[in-house]
Formats: structure tokens, C-alpha cells, sequence
């Protein structure tokens, strides 16, 4: 019967396509299930409002009958017209060693974007740097963190056979928690303290007290994020989403923002618990009693992830994100983690890899976006 491709139609297929990795990854112990729930609402158009800026299609390859991959094609027209460009996406794909599964995938993807009048595929990207994206390239043997992709090399493979080459790497650091605050932390707290000039540091104990701020958060995200490859700056409603698909997952005390002046939000950084072996242990099911899983786990956890962070321009270098790593640091000490993981910096953001290694930080996992020509 051969290899036939074709787009996800109707609540089976979608099923189909959702847990398809599961069944790929079975034997595979870094790889984290996603939150299924959250899951479901992603892929629905109705409640994932980045669609409506964007061409998608979601895609089924199946063999002698039998489901062998999925992948999820994007044009992201926002973007393309404020970078002026002509790409499509790739994201989501999964299949088995299977070249022929792989290359039925793109050259469906591939004819997809060329009739839309692309000009390169790029991948894997998802409608933003938010989404998972790149594949995982070195680190194979490392654990992998929530909204992060997870990857068997031969990916690598099978893109590079296909023609893909690279367009950007990712990198991420593990950062040793110190026992005390570095000497050089310590100088820009006395500084900042004889100096500080209305800023405010403002920490949490209720998510509910969080709220908000979650639309000034995103704001800030939205000022300072022009440059960095992928972003799509979030729209009201997808600042709701995002803060919807993640707080209730994070510790408040690991949420750090300061305030400038007029009480304007200049600065920020949101880590959280690492949750991914809750994860594993609830196969990403939330219910029943799947979240309990996800609770303990990250009470358990040594290690810290960072999501988010970011300093408003005309306050950079002056401290800010200093006073911000005292106190998380001071946080993460006081629950037990001893490490952290920088989630990913895109290779050429020299500034922030500086202040990673100044820190302490080593690079243990490299991703890459590929990029092919139509």
C-alpha cells in the first residue's frame, strides 16, 4: 500500500496525531510526555488564537494502513511581513527511523508552502520562539525540561539527507546554584541599594497576586524581544493563554519583577520547579490523579528552570537583573535546588551567554533550526 499522506480530519485523527509520539518514544527514558490537556487546547483553533494570523496544517503519514509520523506546517504571516520574508514551518514531527516517512512528511509540507508561494522551510519552529523548536543536536543523554523538544539523533539524520542545513543554533546552560552569592553579586547590591532610584523589588507567595501583572509582564516581553529570531509578539488574548497554560504550574516564589518609576514594570524573571519526571510518572495525563504527580515532583526537584526574563532597555545595565538573580538564587537555596537550567539562548546572544558563564554556566545542550530552499 505504500506511504500515504494527508491532513488531520476530525477528533480521531487528532487523537492520532497527539499521541502519536508516545508510541515513537516508548522506550526513549528523557523524553517527556506533553500535558495532554494542554495539548488539545493548542491544537484547537477555536482556543489557540495564533491561527487565526497564520496558514496551518496538520498531517498524518501512514503506512500499509498503519499511522508512521505526523508533522504540523505553518506560515506565520505576522511575521513574515514584519521580517519580510517568504518562509513556511515545520514543527511537531515525529516519526520512527523511517526516511521515507520523513521525506512523505516534507515533500507534502514542501508542496504545501510552495503553492502558498514560499520561498524556504524552516524548522522545527512553531508559531513562536515559545513553542518547542529546534532539534535536539547535542545532549542526547540529558534530561529534558517542559516546552522543550525531545529528539532520537537519527532526526538529524533525516533532515540533513533531506537537504536541510542549518539556519541557528540554540544553547542551554546548566548553572550551578551557589551556596553564596558570588563576591561580584554582592558589589551591584551595595551599588543598587545606595542607588536604586525608585526601583522596587517585588517577589510572591499567591499566584493570585501575580495576575496582575501577567498583561505588563507580556508587554515588557513584547519591547524587548523584537530581535530575538522567532518571536511573534503576543496579542492581549495570547498573553491570557500563555499565563493560563503555564501558572498554575509555577511556584509564585520564583516570579521576581521590579518596578521603576511611577510604578512602571521594568524588569522580570519567572522560573520554575523542574516537573518533567511528574510528568513522565502521570504519561501526561492530568486526571484522575495525574496532577498529584506533577506537585511532587517538583517539590522533589533539585532543579530550577528559567522560562522567562527580561530588563526594559533604557534600565539595562544598571543591575536590575543582578538584583533579580540574588533573589532567586536566595529562592531556589531556601527550596532545596542546587541547579539550573537557562532554557534556550539563541548561540549568537552574546550578551546573556556572558552573563550565564560569568555565573557559572556550562552548555549542555545544543539545539538547531534547520532551514531548506523550495
Amino acid at each position: 500500500m505504500g506511504i500515504t499522506v494527508s491532513p488531520v480530519s476530525g477528533k480521531a485523527d487528532l487523537k492520532e496525531f497527539i499521541y502519536l509520539p508516545e508510541k515513537i518514544h516508548v522506550n526513549h527514558p528523557n523524553w517527556v510526555h506533553p500535558i495532554y490537556l494542554d495539548d488539545f487546547g493548542f491544537f484547537n483553533p477555536d482556543k489557540n488564537k495564533a491561527f487565526s494570523y497564520c496558514d496551518t496544517v496538520l498531517i498524518l503519514a501512514r503506512k500499509n494502513g498503519k499511522v508512521a509520523g505526523r508533522a504540523m506546517g505553518i506560515i506565520n504571516h505576522k511575521y513574515n511581513e514584519i521580517w519580510h520574508e517568504k518562509h513556511a514551518r515545520f514543527s511537531f514531527i515525529e516519526t520512527w527511523n523511517d526516511p521515507e516517512t520523513f521525506d512523505a512528511l516534507i515533500t507534502f509540507l514542501s508542496d504545501w508552502a510552495k503553492g502558498r508561494k514560499m520561498e524556504k522551510l524552516i524548522g522545527p519552529l512553531g508559531f513562536s520562539d515559545k513553542d518547542p523548536q529546534g532539534f535536539l543536536f547535542e545532549g542526547f543523554n540529558e534530561p529534558i525540561v517542559i516546552a522543550s523538544n525531545c529528539n532520537f539523533p537519527y532526526m538529524i539524520d533525516l533532515a540533513e539527507k533531506n537537504g536541510f542545513y542549518k539556519k541557528v543554533d540554540l544553547v542551554v546552560y546548566r548553572i550551578p546554584i551557589p551556596e553564596v552569592d558570588p563576591p561580584f553579586y554582592k558589589a551591584v547590591q551595595e551599588r543598587f541599594n545606595r542607588n536604586h532610584n525608585g526601583f522596587r523589588i517585588i517577589e510572591f507567595t499567591s499566584r493570585q497576586k501575580v495576575k496582575p501583572y501577567i498583561r505588563s509582564v507580556f508587554e515588557l516581553v513584547n519591547l524587548t524581544f523584537t530581535q530575538i529570531y522567532g518571536f511573534q509578539p503576543f496579542t492581549p488574548k495570547e498573553m491570557d493563554d500563555f499565563a493560563n497554560r503555564y501558572l498554575f504550574l509555577i511556584n509564585p516564589r520564583f516570579i521576581k519583577l521590579i518596578t521603576g518609576p511611577g510604578n512602571r514594570l521594568v524588569a522580570f524573571v519567572i522560573g520554575m520547579s523542574d516537573i518533567s519526571r511528574g510528568i513522565q510518572k502521570a504519561r501526561g495525563r492530568l486526571f484522575p490523579f495525574g496532577f498529584i504527580n506533577l506537585l511532587l515532583a517538583g517539590k522533589r526537584s533539585d532543579q530550577l528552570n528559567l522560562l522567562l526574563g527580561a530588563v526594559h532597555p533604557q534600565y539595562q545595565g544598571r543591575g536590575l537583573d543582578v538584583m533579580m538573580g540574588i533573589r532567586m538564587f536566595e529562592s531556589a537555596r531556601q527550596t532545596g535546588k542546587t541547579t539550573m537550567d537557562s532554557h534556550l539562548e539563541l548561540e549568537y546572544n552574546t550578551k546573556v551567554r556572558a552573563e550565564m558563564e560569568r555565573i557559572g554556566g556550562k552548555v549542555y545542550k545544543r539545539y538547531r533550526i534547520f532551514q531548506k530552499d523550495l
